[in-house]
């Protein structure tokens, strides 16, 4: 179905107000209602709205510069994740990604001219040439590799916290997820590995990746890091890491076989 940009249409609809990585909820850390997201509207006209009857989801994107009214508070989404059900959290992560696609693609990239949303999918078409583009979905592979009983956990160059996670990376064009978890996991350590299995899915709204979880056996290779994107990497037993991911992510359930 298609996004409807009138917030007078939303009022059975999940409601979300996202302002950059993080969620906008009431001081009693509940979600909003569709009267709340008509206030946040009105105290900030520009911003990007939209409602999705598909997913009975209706979000609203709240620029920073604009404060914030009594009553509200901000609460980053990876935490959200890990407070709430999966259905509830495949609602905000899409809620985050419709946002951050319409607020990106305002134009036209084959003619420059206005998009506007289309009648009959849940897309932008171009009002000059009849194009039609659909919200961009990233494919990325995320791997936890084993040893006997021990996994390698890795540290990111590009994270500010301390955290031990899995080897995790995009895919390539016309690139088979198989070949992507070998080249990752080669690329990032120097290891080679085998019996690559998959394991689940998660949509990850940062902005618009898709993971694609998998585990694997280590089969050769001393540890080489590819230091512009892993500082740190450790064999270790799951239960001997302090610092991995939080629950909410596919990597929590990777790390800590929750699948």
């Amino acid at each position: 179905m298609p996004f409807v940009s009138n917030p007078e249409k939303a009022d059975s609809s999940t409601c979300f107000a996202l302002r950059d990585k993080n969620l906008i909820l009431r001081q009693d850390g509940s979600l909003l209602s569709f009267e709340d997201l008509l206030l946040l509207k009105k105290l900030s006209p520009d911003s990007e709205f939209f409602n999705d009857d598909s997913f009975s989801v209706a979000a609203l994107n709240y620029p920073e510069p604009v404060s914030l009214p009594e009553g509200y508070v901000q609460k980053p989404i990876r935490e959200f994740f890990s407070e709430n059900t999966e259905d509830l959290n495949f609602r905000a992560a899409r809620a985050r990604s419709i946002l951050e696609w319409r607020v990106m693609n305002r134009f036209c990239p084959y003619c420059g001219g206005s998009l506007q949303d289309s009648r009959t999918f849940s897309a932008k078409e171009c009002a000059a040439c009849g194009k039609v583009y659909f919200p961009r979905i990233e494919p990325c592979v995320i791997v936890l590799v084993h040893r006997g009983e021990q996994v390698l956990l890795v540290r990111h160059t590009y994270r500010n916290q301390n955290i031990f996670a899995c080897i995790a990376g995009f895919m390539e064009a016309g690139e088979s997820a198989e070949n992507a978890v070998r080249r990752e996991v080669f690329e990032e350590t120097g290891l080679k590995v085998k019996n690559i299995k998959y394991k689940g899915s998660q949509g990850w709204p940062y902005p618009d990746q898709l993971m694609l979880a998998f585990t694997a056996d280590y089969e050769s290779g001393e540890l080489v890091l590819q230091k512009e994107e892993i500082a740190e990497a450790i064999w270790c037993r799951p239960e001997e890491c302090e610092n991995s991911p939080k629950p909410g992510s596919i990597a929590y359930r990777l790390i800590h076989d929750q699948f």
